[in-house]
């Protein structure tokens, strides 16, 4: 049975429900004005961001029906997101998540591990978040910081790093040999290009937060992260789970390369729902509602 046709009204406020929820992707985009600046008014540059949101929605749309497929079909996928300090990682994580269910879809970004993480076997806290049937996990970060960070910073000792290499390529067989799909991706940024980043995060109040010790640390050592990074892509790209870099420089083009990318890793299709119809509210005689207190009230001040 077909819906009724939506009054003007009605219809309005679901077109600037739709408007408002552009807009969180929006808000994201003017986050990165200090990098895009004044010189991103040009026509070119209009016709450049136009394309970019078309493409990144009509991707978003491909990642709700991939959801929908995963769900179904109780697959189970890890994607992996690694590089350097401001690569851009979390950005395009966030666009990835932003329209799917975070109970289908989530992040995994775990923190230094503590005193009692260090005492477990390597891998142990990573497969606390391992994905269940129907679920994606996206580790902002993983496993392989025992390759980068804490190798370079010294944080492990150099029988702890060549057990590891030893150890992941068989850690991530046996996932994939289980029925987990895992994916890696490495975000290439050159050397300008992390130094424009940095200083944008220097100079931006709401975006200081980003910058730790550890992140100024790893800029001056630049050169030992690039030999790290080179040793862990030669030592671990299997077959089974094989690296993808991913050219960042140009954060929307590596947003988009990366979503269409990962779309391709699957045979998916549209899942058949049933229509969905709005029921009609029950309303009885004998109902009430009692009055909220107006102290109660957040201050309408805008």
């Amino acid at each position: 049975m077909p819906s009724a046709p939506l009054d003007p009204d009605m219809l309005r406020r679901l077109q600037e429900d739709v408007i408002d929820s552009y807009d969180e992707e929006l808000e994201m985009e003017v986050d990165d004005r200090i990098l895009d600046g004044p010189g991103d008014q040009t026509a070119e540059a209009r016709e450049a961001r136009r394309v970019y949101f078309r493409e990144l929605f009509r991707l978003q749309g491909e990642l709700v029906k991939l959801q929908d497929w995963v769900v179904h079909t109780g697959q189970r996928i890890v994607v992996l997101f690694e590089g350097r300090d401001a690569a851009g990682k979390g950005g395009a994580i966030k666009r990835i998540t932003q329209r799917l269910n975070p109970r289908v879809c989530r992040v995994a970004a775990l923190p230094a591990p503590n005193d009692r993480e260090k005492t477990q076997w390597y891998f142990q806290r990573y497969v606390a978040h391992l994905p269940a049937a129907g679920e994606m996990v996206l580790f902002d970060r993983s496993w392989y910081n025992r390759a980068g960070v804490e190798r370079v910073m010294g944080f492990c000792s150099d029988d702890e790093y060549e057990e590891f290499f030893r150890s992941v390529p068989e850690f991530e067989k046996m996932l994939v040999r289980s029925g987990i799909r895992v994916i890696k991706y490495w975000f290439s940024i050159s050397d300008e290009e992390q130094s424009a980043r940095f200083l944008a995060r220097i100079h931006d109040p709401l975006k200081q937060w980003k910058l730790s010790p550890m992140d100024l640390e790893s800029r001056r050592r630049w050169e030992d992260y690039t030999r790290a990074k080179e040793v862990m892509l030669e030592r671990t790209h299997i077959a089974e789970a094989p690296w993808w870099v991913v050219q960042a420089v140009d954060k929307k083009r590596a947003r988009l390369n990366l979503i269409h990318h990962l779309l391709q890793q699957f045979d998916y299709h549209e899942v058949e729902h049933e229509p969905v119809h709005l029921p009609p509210r029950e309303r009885r005689p004998d109902y009430l509602r009692n009055p909220v207190p107006a102290s109660m009230y957040v201050p309408e001040i805008y």
